[in-house]
């Protein structure tokens, strides 16, 4: 069965460009040219990623990205925005957003990027019976879900991702470039502040004292650590 894919961007030619290259790759598509209609699509239909402009009538793209995490709607999202600026680009994936795009862009990137997107997805989602328990923090990776005192904690989908490598690698200093490339299957080159900013949703959420976190430990001038607190 093929993938669904929905286009959300109020510019026609490049809906038309996505559809056309995104349907050439074997996906299906549907499309949206307002932030309202696209939003009420992701909340009533179901598909396995979504491609949101930043900048669209109605409501802004940032705002449906956030309206959709707040829902507990974790589609994978790829961004579009029209704007080089490592501030929007941050905003989208504090929010909630799995991946960015800058236009212009190739449509062969477009569709490589989805497939990587939906390769992390699938292998996340694969069968995994065990979970990760370090002190009073337990990782479910096949229900995609981690409790903390036996409360369960929310996160998106690149949160919980982060978490899950940190844990897999408990007692290992990792440098932000090493999580860039591992959760984010690519390199960001100079946009480890989106390390910094994941670290610091994920410490607001486990740790008992985000000023002195016992969980994901600051190695100055190297990265990060999970650690078993004493």
């Amino acid at each position: 069965m093929s993938k669904k894919i929905l286009i959300v961007d109020d510019e026609e030619s490049i809906v038309t460009l996505l559809q056309y290259n995104i349907e050439k790759a074997g996906f299906e598509t549907k499309t949206a040219m307002t932030g309202t209609d696209g939003l009420n699509l992701a909340k009533t239909k179901s598909f396995d990623l979504i491609i949101l402009d930043l900048m669209l009538p109605g409501i802004e793209g940032t705002e449906v990205c956030k309206q959709l995490r707040q829902q507990q709607i974790d589609t994978p999202i790829l961004m579009l925005t029209a704007k080089d600026d490592e501030f929007d680009k941050v905003l989208g994936l504090e929010l909630g957003a799995d991946d960015y795009l800058t236009k212009p862009f190739s449509p062969k990137e477009v569709v490589a990027r989805i497939k990587a997107i939906l390769r992390r997805t699938n292998k996340n989602q694969e069968a995994q019976t065990q979970f990760i328990k370090i002190s009073d923090l337990v990782i479910y990776p096949e229900q995609y879900e981690a409790t903390m005192d036996q409360q369960v904690l929310s996160f998106t989908r690149k949160e919980f991702e982060l978490l899950l490598y940190l844990a897999k690698h408990k007692g290992k200093v990792l440098s932000r470039d090493q999580l860039l490339s591992a959760v984010w299957n690519y390199d960001f080159t100079g946009d480890t502040r989106i390390v910094d900013v994941h670290v610091s949703h994920l410490r607001e959420k486990i740790e008992p004292d985000t000023k002195q976190p016992v969980y994901i430990k600051t190695i100055r001038g190297l990265g990060y650590k999970m650690e078993e607190p004493n």
